[in-house]
């Protein structure tokens, strides 16, 4: 490659969120951010020509794809990747993936209607629903043996007993770093076709899945799945194009694709970043090969994080993934209230990492790291963390 995973970037003093808002926050300075779920990796050398050759122009007006390359690049993604035919009248851009949630949530339910979550789950989830004023319904995820199931008992209880309107799917999993099987969401998408419960499904995460594993498209499971899905996708996590705020979202039924583009209307938004489009079309084109060196370096940073945790602080113990860069750390055997793990983990160890009860049920005594960084960054954070662990009294 170009240029090398191991390179570190100094992306201080570039309005990243990640690390120029540690003070702001409520975090120290000197704490090395490991949270939010962004990259510390170049976007691949033809999306940055991309952009470049949209900046030469010099112009920056209204925007939008106006050749069929854009969707092609998309289509062929999906087909190569993941075995799904998508049409051009299932697309609609938005500016990212939380915006489509909290647009499909209006769009599609009612005030006060219920929708369900799976828990511990990416906290904007329960937000988006509280803040448009429905219920969060949830059907916590089983811990078992070290890995996370459904309960699809309890799933289907949830749905009668809440007359529940709409399913949040997350696939992947984020934080817990589960691939659903294709058993999983069929039994899933089986019980909301039986009782009319329509599925956003967020898979923004997809083309992160480590050896062994495979991601599947809700909606290409089973030809009922479609009809009930609004499918949430996105270059951001994969290609590190998050700041460029542009997502595909895929809508094969057309009276939910009317509703839902209806909302957007309401809200004003209408088109989308000139660079974000430009960035979108070259990762698709041209970053599979780029993509794939990159997740055999993640899957690298996921072995040493692995072993170093079981050799060096075997209380804090690693939820194995399936996919994403996000790993889920079981801390509960040290025996700490969740605010004094907190504290530890900011003071002690001098690490920003997510919180587990952010994350709603089931994250109590749990910590989410982001791996998405240079080996020697990751490394310095093993080392205060080792360093923190054996300052603890026995």
């Amino acid at each position: 490659m170009p240029d090398s995973f191991d390179t570190l970037v100094d992306r201080r003093g570039t309005d990243s969120l990640k690390y120029d808002f540690a003070a702001k926050l409520g975090k120290p300075d000197d704490v090395l951010p490991l949270w939010v779920a962004d990259m510390d990796f170049r976007s691949p050398p033809e999306v940055l020509s991309a952009l470049a050759e949209r900046s030469a122009a010099g112009v920056f007006g209204y925007s939008d794809a106006a050749n069929a390359d854009y969707f092609t690049a998309l289509a062929a993604w999906y087909q190569t990747r993941f075995g799904w035919t998508i049409s051009p009248d299932w697309l609609i851009k938005t500016p990212g993936v939380v915006f489509a949630v909290s647009t499909a949530i209006r769009a599609l339910t009612s005030e006060d209607d219920a929708v369900l979550i799976q828990p511990p789950v990416y906290y904007p989830f329960a937000r988006s629903i509280r803040i448009n004023r429905r219920r969060p319904i949830e059907n916590e995820l089983v811990l078992a043996d070290g890995r996370y199931g459904v309960d699809l008992v309890d799933f289907e209880r949830k749905i009668v007993q809440n007359q529940v309107k709409l399913f949040i799917l997350c696939s992947p999993h984020n934080p817990v770093g589960r691939v659903w099987t294709e058993d999983e969401l069929a039994a899933m998408g089986d019980l909301c076709v039986k009782h009319g419960v329509l599925v956003v499904s967020d898979e923004i995460h997809g083309d992160f899945v480590f050896p062994g594993h495979r991601h599947r498209v809700f909606a290409n499971v089973k030809p009922a799945f479609a009809a009930l899905s609004v499918t949430c996708t996105a270059p951001s996590k994969t290609f590190n194009l998050a700041g460029l705020q542009i997502s595909n979202i895929l809508i094969p039924d057309a009276d939910l694709r009317g509703k839902f583009h209806e909302e957007i209307n309401r809200t004003g938004y209408s088109l989308p970043n000139l660079m974000g489009l430009a960035a979108c079309r070259a990762a698709y084109t041209h970053g599979a090969a780029w993509l794939d060196e990159l997740k055999r370096y993640l899957t690298e940073n996921l072995r040493f994080i692995r072993e170093f945790l079981a050799r060096e602080t075997p209380k804090i113990r690693l939820i194995e993934p399936d996919g994403t860069y996000l790993l889920w750390l079981d801390c509960r055997a040290l025996g700490m209230t969740d605010r004094a793990l907190d504290d530890w983990i900011l003071h002690g160890a001098k690490l920003w990492l997510d919180a587990g009860p952010m994350f709603g049920a089931g994250g109590e005594g749990f910590q989410r790291i982001n791996i998405a960084c240079p080996r020697p960054t990751l490394e310095c954070a093993m080392r205060r963390l080792k360093a923190a662990y054996d300052a603890l009294k026995p």
